[in-house]
């Protein structure tokens, strides 16, 4: 499925396996390691401070890739918030979700653009990408356009990039590997999960479902995306499991 010389590095997002993190955050980290992913996405440092984290990491053969930040942290500490990042060894630091509250018309997310382009740009003074991760709702059409347009369109192109999530474009009526093409190489990162084939439409393990991913890493090879991230929200197997079933069909199709 793909050249093995031009492999993406394949990442894994820890929100997947939160709920056993939570309990054994150190554990958890060893877990994922030993199923076999040497990169992670980050959402939390468990008890641990950045630096003792990248120790850790370090100590376990684990990367740390990206980092997603919450909104509200990125207005109140956005220097901070890019210390930790590199401290880890981050090369991206994602703004994950935007709040019900501010997802109102056009001009609010003209508005986003703005200071997502002002967090971009201080990321970039200090070495460090910065990326949007959408969900569905970055797809409502707003004045004929989609948000998500709206808000990537008005951002600075060179300091704010897409983690495009496969699962919510196709959830909102998208096709990724479409969408995909039209970002070029404005998507840094993809999130890679998968939708249950019945009408329930739940999240499924990568390769378990309906998407049709050999169009999408085509697209995101056409993209030069430089990062896949792998997630689950939601888990209908323990999730160390489904994050090892992602992992093991991402190998048989020679991706990681």
């Amino acid at each position: 499925m793909v050249n093995q010389d031009a492999r993406v590095p394949v990442a894994l997002q820890m929100y997947s396996v939160r709920e056993e993190a939570a309990g054994d955050f150190q554990g958890t980290l060893k877990a994922v390691a030993a199923i076999g992913y040497t990169a992670l996405e980050l959402a939390g440092y468990g008890d641990l401070t950045a630096p003792h984290l990248r120790t850790v990491l370090d100590d376990l053969g684990l990367r740390a890739v990206s980092n997603h930040v919450a909104l509200s942290r990125l207005r109140e500490d956005l220097d901070r918030a890019i210390e930790e990042s590199l401290a880890l060894g981050c090369h991206f630091l994602i703004c994950p979700w935007l709040p019900e509250a501010e997802r109102g018309d056009a001009d609010g997310y003209r508005r986003l653009a703005t200071e997502l382009s002002r967090f971009g740009r201080r990321c970039q003074e200090q070495g460090l990408g910065f990326a949007y991760h959408n969900h569905d709702f970055e797809f409502k059409q707003l004045d004929g356009r989609f948000a998500l347009d709206i808000l990537l369109d008005t951002a600075d192109p060179q300091t704010v990039k897409s983690e495009l999530d496969i699962y919510w474009a196709y959830y909102a009526g998208v096709a990724p590997a479409e969408y995909l093409r039209r970002l070029g190489n404005r998507c840094a990162l993809v999130h890679l999960k998968d939708m249950t084939k019945d009408d329930t439409r739940a999240f499924a393990e990568v390769g378990e479902g309906r998407l049709d991913f050999p169009e999408i890493f085509a697209a995101a090879g056409e993209a030069g995306v430089a990062y896949y991230v792998v997630e689950q929200d939601r888990c209908q197997r323990p999730p160390l499991e489904s994050v090892r079933i992602s992992l093991e069909h991402l190998r048989a199709w020679g991706i990681a």
